[in-house]
């Protein structure tokens, strides 16, 4: 199951097809078109969040599916599918692959990411995306049994926040100390930065902002025509 799900994404592009709640795009339709809209032009996966837009990109589109569930628990930090109850939402939408936070920060119900990682994989029948900030969290998953690990949450935990994404210094890390896929995710606003993260060894790239992310793009616009 594991090659078969993976091997479409190698080498290959996967949009983050996302928008803040409070936009007008946080709509199942406006997200199941941009999915679509994405593997009609090459795709070869999507990223997507929260059980109601999964279920909706499902239902246009048979490439792999990246999903995960934002949910902000009192009390802690990490908020990418951050207990197994979500995990079971996301994969009842239809994803095939359930990107969870691997940070090493502490996690809700005392779970552990290896637990997580063990339920989703026995449980659900999924593979499992980690989503980590630092080099010694990406062995920490894949030892743990990650199907693939990806640079998603660099600059924005606690201890990376002072740094920009993407980090190609740890992505080439992860790709020479990994035995499992490194996917590169964030901070790549260029179709230049996408193939450099190809050329450095990542399995694959996604992007997410630089393509979809029409809210924060026009208010950059803004800013910028707004001081002339």
């Amino acid at each position: 199951m594991k090659s078969e799900i993976l091997l479409p994404l190698k080498h290959g592009l996967i949009v983050s097809c996302q928008a803040p709640v409070d936009s007008p795009l946080h709509n199942p339709i406006v997200i199941s078109a941009m999915a679509e809209a994405a593997v009609n032009r090459g795709a070869v996966g999507v990223r997507i969040d929260t059980p109601t837009h999964i279920e909706a990109v499902r239902q246009q589109v048979s490439q792999p599916i990246i999903g995960l569930w934002k949910q902000q628990i009192s009390g802690f930090e990490v908020y990418i599918t951050p207990r197994f109850e979500d995990a079971v939402a996301v994969a009842k939408s239809g994803a095939d692959i359930i990107a969870i936070d691997a940070t090493l920060r502490e996690r809700p119900q005392g779970e552990t990411v290896r637990n997580l990682i063990t339920k989703i994989h026995q449980e659900l029948g999924k593979l499992v995306m980690a989503d980590v900030d630092s080099l010694e969290a990406a062995k920490i998953a894949a030892d743990a049994g990650a199907d693939c690990v990806g640079t998603t949450l660099y600059g924005y935990t606690q201890t990376t926040q002072h740094q920009s994404p993407p980090s190609f210094d740890l992505l080439t890390q992860m790709v020479n100390q990994l035995s499992v896929p490194v996917i590169c995710e964030g901070g790549i606003s260029s179709p230049e930065m996408a193939k450099q993260a190809l050329d450095l060894g990542a399995y694959a790239v996604v992007v997410g902002g630089a393509i979809t992310g029409i809210d924060l793009l026009v208010q950059a616009y803004q800013k910028a025509v707004s001081l002339s």
